[in-house]
């Protein structure tokens, strides 16, 4: 049995329904570098090292919902990389208290943010 001591009231998993799960792979490996780990042709688990999630065809596509927000040390660079890899910028680079950040879209319409304290 996995030990979740300390896991009370945080964010455990995120789950996307994609439409094709190799692009979403491609994509946000190239993005962020996450790495993935298969179970069967229409679920794959994505690790960015810290949290874990996964993509799933068992579903339909439903951009929108929670805004997950990825943090980078460098925004300028994430967002090099997210343009490179066909991500649109849906809301360009604005200050907050604490930080900056970006929001975009990624293939299948999802909104994402990331943000840098920089």
């Amino acid at each position: 049995m996995t030990d979740h001591a300390g896991a009370d009231r945080r964010i455990d998993n995120i789950e996307f329904n994609v439409s094709d799960i190799n692009r979403s792979k491609a994509f946000y490996g190239a993005a962020f570098g996450w790495s993935f780990t298969d179970y069967g042709p229409g679920y794959t688990e994505f690790d960015d090292g810290r949290i874990k999630g996964g993509f799933t065809t068992d579903g339909e596509v439903r951009p929108g919902g929670p805004l997950v927000i990825v943090y980078a040390k460098n925004l300028a660079l994430a967002q090099e990389r997210l343009e490179a890899v066909g991500a649109t910028i849906s809301k360009p680079v604005f200050a907050f208290p604490g930080g900056r950040r970006f929001h975009f879209l990624d293939p299948d319409g999802y909104e994402l943010a990331v943000w840098s304290a920089e």
